[in-house]
């Protein structure tokens, strides 16, 4: 099985190849997804494979028929012409959204998910409040320490990347970042690949630039072995080009760097039912018949202040079976500290939560971290208008052991 050596088809969806290509670059996730236990022999001309569904792992089963338009394929199909993985996960993928139309327009965040069921983060540059590019630097660098899935995608905007050999909204996969020694600074750069093709970067440190000829000939030697379709940009010149980025891990720990902490996971599934516990946002007057869940945190990290100990993630479970009809929710998560007991309305009326939160999230998943004292909070998963029937995933993380439990 290579990398990723295959073209795009007619789908349009170069979020999802993308997502495949960053896939390939992380062994242990790939053969997760895309179980090694298939062979020819008593070949029954069916395949599997696993996606990562609303907190549990699924089996999706396809037959080998790959689709076709006046003899072209529809889907991504390889360039040497006999290898079918990629074509196969693809069509896999279509049925779990759908159809192939579903499949048109998406973020990759959304393909990370199903195949890790872990954490993912998005840098977006647009945003008023994006963090810093040194701040991306760090993620970035715990991110490949911890085997990361990343993507990124261009500026939609077509002035933005004039004569850069970007294409427009397109996006690609982050393999690496290093720095090398330049004069007498070093120089951030990051390794990037497009799924489905040669033409990449053409400005500072693309194949032809002759920035490579100012570095030791071991570093432009090492820098150079890499795979059809990379390419080298300077981190400035990332920074500038691509509107977002996005990573995933199977855990938190891209997100501090503290590699050797064992998160723990718990997964609850729940629902706001309308008239019952759909209560809407924490001013409306039936917040309190919201779902909650208390948890009990018992030990933070002494040496360092603030830190992150705490991520609960609220993901949407759409009704509808296609994935360009789901209907998703404005929701947010919050968190109180509170005393014994079910939460009433006079509660929250009073008391403020632990962190504020921005603006409300159309998102089919909002995640938030949190740093969390010992003692005893509620986390309250809501809809910004009350009333809406829906069903969701709720996943907690926890550095150290916590108690959690629905409230009745």
């Amino acid at each position: 099985m290579s990398r990723f050596d295959f073209a795009q088809g007619k789908v349009g969806n170069s979020w999802f190849l993308s997502a495949m290509s960053a896939l390939t670059f992380q062994k242990n996730l790939m053969e997760q997804v895309v179980p090694m236990d298939q062979s020819f022999e008593d070949y029954a001309g069916i395949f599997h494979f696993r996606f990562w569904r609303f907190g549990k792992w699924v089996d999706v089963v396809i037959d080998d028929y790959l689709p076709t338009i006046n003899k072209q394929f529809l889907s991504v199909y390889s360039k040497c012409g006999n290898e079918f993985w990629a074509p196969l996960l693809e069509k896999a993928y279509a049925k779990v959204c759908g159809s192939y139309a579903d499949m048109r327009g998406g973020s990759s965040s959304d393909a990370f998910k199903d195949f890790t069921g872990g954490v993912y983060h998005c840098h977006n540059f647009a945003m008023d409040n994006a963090p810093s590019h040194e701040e991306l630097w760090l993620t970035l660098n715990r991110a490949t320490k911890c085997k990361s899935l990343i993507c990124c995608v261009s500026w939609p905007e077509a002035d933005k990347l004039a004569n850069t050999g970007l294409l427009v909204g397109r996006y690609y996969s982050v393999t690496g970042i290093t720095e090398v020694k330049l004069n007498d600074s070093k120089v951030r750069l990051v390794r990037v690949m497009n799924p489905c093709g040669t033409r990449g970067w053409s400005g500072k440190w693309s194949d032809k630039s002759d920035m490579w000829d100012k570095v030791e000939p071991e570093v432009r030697k090492m820098c150079f072995d890499r795979d059809d379709g990379e390419f080298w940009m300077e981190f400035e010149d990332f920074c500038s080009h691509f509107l977002k980025v996005t990573i995933c891990s199977e855990t938190p720990n891209f997100l501090d760097g503290d590699f050797k902490c064992q998160w723990k996971c718990m997964i609850y599934d729940g629902s706001w039912v309308a008239g019952i516990s759909a209560g809407g946002k924490w001013n409306d007057p039936t917040f309190a018949t919201n779902p909650q869940y208390r948890i009990q945190v018992s030990v933070i990290d002494k040496e360092e202040p603030g830190d992150k100990n705490v991520l609960v993630s609220l993901l949407q479970k759409p009704l509808q079976e296609h994935r360009r009809q789901m209907k998703i929710e404005d929701v947010l998560i919050l968190i109180f500290k509170t005393p014994q007991g079910r939460l009433g309305s006079d509660f929250f009326k009073p008391n403020s939560f632990v962190e504020a939160p921005t603006h409300y999230r159309d998102f089919i998943e909002v995640i938030e971290l949190y740093s969390l004292e010992p003692g005893e909070y509620v986390i309250v998963p809501f809809t910004c208008k009350p009333n809406i029937t829906a069903d969701f995933v709720l996943t907690v993380y926890t550095k150290a052991d916590a108690k959690i439990r629905p409230c009745q």
